[in-house]
């Protein structure tokens, strides 16, 4: 009888010995799966976010230059019409993350800057200057150099900022839907992300 016993507790704690071995190890395949699920769709936003706008700007120009002191004032001046084309881009192959599967915490370390491009199509008219004192490079240069400084207050100023933010927020909230699902939790900047509204926060 007590070796009976004996035979039944081996067995029994046999089973339970392989009970728990395999829950580990199907804990431990879903851990790796949900991990890889994650880092797979990371990789899936991990695209060039564009949002796209345009601006048109009308430039005085205007410069003049003293010759033998103040009796002799040689100008210049330029109408200039500025056609730009801008862009605002998130690069979001440049986000740095950390995934730690026993805590089951998804870490963003890094969200990129945005790129912004600004292509102008400049058009000169009414361009007069004496003859000591022409138009040269440098003279462009400052035109596109200030034309540029304005277009940036502009954008600024506009709505193309905000809503190239709107899209990456939007990219953001399929990682964070896609954390909660699988029980997971995001973190960015050392704090639990619980909704979208707090995605917004973390761009201010």
């Amino acid at each position: 009888m007590k070796k009976v016993l004996v035979g039944a507790i081996i067995a029994l704690a046999s089973v339970l010995i392989y009970k728990s071995c395999t829950d580990d190890r199907e804990q431990k395949s879903i851990l790796e799966e949900n991990s890889m699920l994650i880092q797979q769709e990371l990789r899936n936003v991990s695209k060039l976010v564009v949002t796209e706008g345009h601006f048109a700007e009308v430039y005085n120009y205007k410069d003049s230059k003293e010759l033998f002191g103040p009796l002799v004032t040689a100008h210049k001046k330029a109408l200039v019409v500025v056609n730009a084309d801008v862009s605002i881009a998130y690069d979001m192959s440049k986000i740095n993350y950390e995934v730690d599967e026993e805590q089951k915490l998804l870490t963003i370390t890094r969200i990129p800057e945005p790129e912004i491009k600004i292509s102008p199509d400049f058009e000169y008219y009414d361009v007069t200057a004496d003859y000591l004192n022409p138009f040269n490079a440098g003279d462009y240069n400052t035109i596109k150099r200030n034309v540029n400084a304005s277009l940036m207050e502009k954008i600024e100023a506009s709505s193309l900022r905000s809503n190239a933010e709107n899209r990456l927020i939007s990219e953001l909230s399929h990682i964070l839907v896609l954390t909660h699902t699988m029980g997971w939790t995001l973190v960015y900047n050392n704090t639990p992300v619980e909704n979208t509204e707090q995605l917004k926060t973390f761009l201010d």
